[in-house]
């Protein structure tokens, strides 16, 4: 029974994609109203696939990498500066005259780093202490960099519940991670074969839970039309450049890895588009919300795609 459970397990492992685009599709046609239980049973899962990804990180590897974060904070300039600035001109020259999208995209690539890329970066064998350095990193910035950054560029001032935000990624990425490695140094006699494939069968489970959950929240909010075309091909390029920049800024450091690569790429390419939709729709009109949406078309299928591609484009890195 173990060892079939291994093997279904280590099949999706392998075809993650499929995992994605069936709660994608799956959640677009379903029709589920948004709820705060909803809502907490996202982070509930969020939580659990942390912790099970922690399990296989060393507590002391991750303190190591918070001591010398310098590949961390060249993540956080990476998402906070360069990829801004690239959707910020891509708004202002494919989208002359329409404020709206250009916000959008704006606001799209300047939101913090995506809890699921510990779960990715974990999933294609990177280096998970640090995307939780970064991750862990950016909740504190956050508070800080983002409203500074929207006074800077267009003026307005965000007055945001960041104190929630902060709570919400403390119980999604900071708990389960410290008691998920806590249990990996110090108590491995409990990580017995069977509570590890079942743990990590779960967390197959509650990753397709969580897509299909948001999925299905977002999907209502979509018009499909011409204009809308546009905003979708002009998206799937910001997202596919959001990896790339990840990749590319790897090659700063001349001792990277394969793990270090796969961390950046990650952390770089894959942005918290919920807590977007909340800014977007609290602070903006609701046009504006509309590029926002169109990232979580392209985010997690193009996290499934990465280790294919890379594998082609350079041996080096994903062989």
């Amino acid at each position: 029974m173990v060892n079939c459970l291994a093997k279904v397990t280590a099949w999706l492992g392998q075809r993650m994609f499929l995992i994605v685009l069936s709660a994608l599709l799956i959640g677009f046609i379903s029709p589920i109203s948004d709820s705060a239980a909803l809502r907490a049973i996202v982070i509930g899962a969020f939580a659990y696939m942390t912790f099970v990804t922690a399990l296989d990180t060393s507590f002391k590897e991750f303190l190591q990498v918070l001591k010398r974060p310098v590949i961390p904070v060249w993540i956080l300039m990476l998402i906070h500066i360069v990829s801004p600035l690239i959707a910020w001109l891509t708004g202002l020259i494919l989208f002359a005259g329409n404020q709206s999208v250009q916000l959008g995209y704006l606001l799209g690539a300047s939101t913090p780093i995506g809890v699921t890329s510990v779960i990715w970066t974990a999933l294609t064998q990177g280096n998970v202490s640090i995307a939780l350095v970064a991750v862990t990193l950016d909740t504190l910035i956050v508070p800080v960099m983002l409203p500074f950054f929207f006074k800077v560029v267009i003026g307005q001032t965000l007055h945001i519940d960041y104190v929630q935000m902060m709570v919400q990624l403390l119980l999604m990425v900071t708990v389960p991670s410290i008691l998920g490695m806590t249990l990996h140094d110090y108590s491995r006699e409990i990580l017995t074969p069977v509570i590890k494939t079942a743990a990590n069968f779960i967390s197959k489970i509650a990753f397709f839970a969580v897509i299909f959950v948001n999925a299905a929240i977002v999907g209502p909010s979509i018009s499909w039309d011409i204009s809308t075309l546009k905003i979708v091909l002009i998206t799937m390029f910001l997202v596919a450049a959001g990896y790339l920049i990840g990749f590319l800024g790897s090659y700063v450091f001349k001792d990277r890895s394969k793990e270090t690569a796969l961390a950046m790429i990650y952390c770089v390419g894959l942005r918290n588009i919920s807590f977007g939709l909340v800014l977007a729709l609290t602070f903006f009109p609701p046009p504006v919300a509309v590029p926002i949406t169109m990232f979580i078309l392209f985010q997690q299928p193009f996290a499934a795609m990465i280790p294919y591609l890379f594998r082609k484009i350079n041996k080096k890195y994903l062989a």
